[in-house]
């Protein structure tokens, strides 16, 4: 066989990165979309879907598998789309993640970020390509419900029912144990669920998933709150291991003067609140509401970005969104070469929907009216003195830029601290590391109380649902190898040199 039969036969269209370019789905119009609570990306049409996936180069060293979290196999789904062998794709995607759906839908994508091509021309449109295949598989009925055959007689109880959780909840119930997953909430998926807007995931999306695990064997109690109303010491009796994946929900308060005003929120009630309404479930407390309002957003992160998307479908008068940083450049600098995940300006489905988006401003006071009610926020500019290494090291207020700008509610979005103390992790007096995360390594996940591990954001800090559900897989290779003195379930480094083999 010929070098040039052999490439062939390796990547469906060797040179596809040379004759298309990227292209994305297409979206609602900002002004219809904002109409509703809906999802408003489209699919590729199947001409579009093949063009990108054979811009794929099945690269001699694919960094897209190092910027996974979950070390998924690209080139070789990518291949399998370009020759429309869906059996195949969903099998190499999901033997390295068990939620694409989720991770297609709302992942920042650090693969594309990785992804040789991007060094001189845009990525490969990978977390599209990835939400496609697993479609297109529950379109064409090849997702079905994997029970074990055979059950190991142990049991396990997985506290929270988040990314983290939902994904160690899966891999031990392949691995044969009998899981209940504990959830404080009415309905399973913690930030899935109740923290991500409906027009970035639809909650059927997240009903279909554990409507599959139910079928698999997972059990799900919902409005169970361990160590309020479920007894701590009555599942360390009945369970054989505890998995702790409840996430980081302590968000960062912002103490100036005013604090207590009404009209001041954390940004996380608010977005709750919103996924109830459009769920048909009550709402608990009073509402908070944009509509007539004028907004501010107090972080320029995700979830500030999901308040601003939020408040346009209130119908506020004006939306802003502030952050206490500079400006990010448009491209990488020097200081984030290829292929590290480059800290550039992003603009979200959300920004294309209206926010006057402002940088390097901190926020000094919240200003009421007569009868307790915000009004408006004093804010000032910041200058920021670089570093010798080009980042950003401190910065100083510049005179003379104080302002009163109007404000009737106020979304502080400013990221999240640490897992809730009270209850759980104060009854198990499980020790916590110095930013306050229930302690423990990735070596073996266990926590510093015997057969209670940890996974997700209450373990390693706020951060993103592929990592989530990186962590939880993990844990659960560990727990299963503490349960049975070695694991069937596959690392993630160990499902690459399977593909590679």
């Amino acid at each position: 066989m010929q070098v040039r039969d052999l490439w062939r036969k390796i990547m469906g269209k060797p040179t596809g990165f040379l004759e298309f370019t990227r292209e994305l789905p297409g979206k609602a119009d900002p002004r219809e979309r904002v109409g509703h609570y809906n999802e408003f990306v489209e699919r590729y049409p199947e001409n579009k879907l093949n063009q990108q996936a054979a811009r794929c180069m099945n690269c001699g060293v694919p960094f897209c598998h190092s910027g996974c979290p979950l070390g998924n196999v690209i080139p070789e789904f990518n291949d399998a789309v370009y020759r429309q062998d869906w059996q195949n794709a969903y099998d190499i995607l999901t033997s390295t993640n068990n939620f694409p759906e989720f991770t297609g839908r709302i992942c920042p994508a650090p693969c594309e970020s990785a992804c040789v091509l991007g060094i001189n021309q845009p990525p490969v449109a990978i977390e599209e390509i990835e939400k496609h295949i697993i479609e297109v598989a529950f379109d064409k009925g090849l997702v079905q419900a994997k029970a074990p055959r055979l059950r190991t007689g142990k049991k396990i109880a997985v506290i929270g029912s988040g990314p983290a959780g939902l994904a160690a909840a899966a891999q031990l119930n392949y691995a044969g144990h009998s899981v209940t997953v504990f959830e404080r909430d009415d309905a399973p998926g913690g930030l899935l669920r109740y923290g991500i807007p409906d027009f970035k995931l639809e909650k059927w999306v997240v009903e279909r998933r554990v409507k599959l695990m139910e079928e698999e064997g997972v059990v799900f109690q919902c409005n169970a709150n361990v160590g309020v109303n479920v007894s701590t010491n009555d599942l360390l009796r009945e369970y054989n291991a505890i998995v702790l994946a409840g996430g980081s929900t302590i968000p960062r308060d912002l103490n100036i003067p005013g604090r207590e005003l009404k009209g001041v929120h954390y940004a996380m009630d608010f977005l709750k609140q919103q996924n109830k309404r459009v769920s048909n479930r009550p709402v608990d407390g009073k509402d908070i509401l944009a509509t007539g309002k004028n907004v501010v957003v107090i972080g320029g992160g995700d979830t500030g970005s999901d308040c601003v998307g939020t408040s346009n479908r209130h119908g506020a008068v004006s939306v802003t969104q502030l952050e206490l940083l500079p400006k990010p450049p448009g491209e990488r600098t020097p200081y984030m070469p290829w292929p590290t995940y480059p800290m550039v300006l992003k603009t979200s489905s959300s920004h294309e929907e209206g926010a006057d988006r402002k940088w390097a401003i901190a926020t000094k006071a919240f200003i009421g009216d007569d009868n307790g009610h915000l009004k408006a926020l004093r804010l000032v500019d910041l200058q920021w003195t670089a570093s010798t290494d080009g980042r950003p090291a401190k910065f100083t207020e510049v005179p003379g830029s104080e302002r009163d700008v109007p404000c009737e509610l106020a979304l502080l979005a400013m990221g999240f601290l640490h897992p809730q103390h009270t209850g759980l992790l104060d009854q198990l007096e499980v020790e916590k590391d110095e930013r306050g995360n229930v302690k423990a390594t990735e070596k073996d996940y266990l926590t510093s109380i015997p057969k209670v591990f940890t996974a997700g954001d209450m373990r390693r800090g706020q951060s993103l649902v592929v990592w989530a559900i990186s962590e939880g897989r993990e844990c659960a290779r560990k727990v299963d190898e503490f349960l049975m003195g070695s694991s069937q379930l596959e690392s993630k480094d160990h499902s690459l040199q399977a593909m590679a083999l």
